[in-house]
């Protein structure tokens, strides 16, 4: 059986050119074993570069693998609407560290990476993990993180409703990544936008606002909090080098922040792995 992380995650996969002949001295399977046996469709003999410069024009789009002897039967692939949030985060309440950590943290899993986990737990806290739609505002805590996850934020009012109830409640420090970032927002006011393209990879040059510090970070997103709707008590914290685009905010007074980018760090760069050492010193 394999391990969540080594789940298949996308829902198909095209490849230009298959080698029917694996060879790697580390492999114990063919790819097309690995996919049959996790339901997941692949198609080759595509010109994978034509593909991407489609994608390049007009930006991120749905798309189907349809087969010549049932065109019919293919439904219309959407995307705007479905709540993907749901769909990974956990459904029950995990704790980690229990008793042990000196301080307290929710986090709102939203479909939340391993490593932000482990990045917590070697601070030496206790994580208190909660479905993304759970209550958590009359639980004990010290501190509230807003984890990544998937598709589109307006999807997930019922978090956003929370995090701006618990700010109502008190000023205890709360920390978001990716998806938190862009649901911080949102419960501070602010509006979220599509990007055209969206950011990918692990070269991602940022800016601390008001400093000439740039820090080189992971992203993986397609949806920006839009500068110009945050409220006069917050502002950006990142600027994303490329496109001006928000990186990241922070309240004025508040010990409120977060990132739109990966600072966990897996795989790399380590640039911004210190806010994890910001929020647990906030504490």
């Amino acid at each position: 059986t394999f391990m969540e992380s080594e789940r298949i995650h996308a829902e198909a996969i095209i490849v230009s050119d298959y080698s029917e002949e694996y060879s790697h001295w580390n492999a114990e399977e063919s790819l097309a074993v690995w996919l049959k046996r996790e339901q997941v469709p692949g198609i080759t003999g595509i010109d994978t570069r034509e593909l991407t410069k489609v994608l390049r024009e007009h930006g991120v789009m749905m798309g189907k693998i349809v087969f010549d002897d049932e065109p019919g039967n293919v439904p219309e692939a959407t995307y705007a609407g479905i709540n993907y949030v749901d769909k990974v985060s956990c459904k029950e309440v995990i704790r980690y560290n229990e008793g042990a950590g000196k301080k307290k943290v929710v986090l709102v899993d939203c479909g939340v990476k391993t490593n932000i986990i482990r990045c917590l737990l070697k601070r030496d806290v206790e994580v208190i993990r909660v479905p993304w739609n759970h209550d958590f505002t009359g639980m004990e805590y010290d501190g509230l993180f807003i984890s990544n996850g998937p598709g589109d934020p307006d999807t997930c009012d019922e978090a956003v409703q929370h995090i701006r109830k618990a700010m109502s409640l008190s000023d205890k420090p709360i920390f978001g990544i990716c998806m938190g970032n862009q649901l911080l927002s949102k419960a501070g006011g602010a509006t979220i936008y599509k990007l055209k393209y969206g950011h990918r990879s692990h070269n991602q040059p940022v800016r601390m606002v008001g400093t000439e510090r740039c820090f080189i970070t992971s992203q993986n997103h397609g949806y920006a909090v839009d500068n110009n709707t945050l409220g006069t008590d917050w502002e950006p914290l990142f600027i994303n080098m490329n496109d001006g685009s928000n990186e990241g905010i922070r309240h004025k007074t508040k010990p409120w922040f977060s990132a739109q980018f990966h600072p966990e760090a897996a795989s790399g760069p380590t640039d911004t792995e210190f806010l994890f050492d910001e929020f647990v010193k906030l504490l």
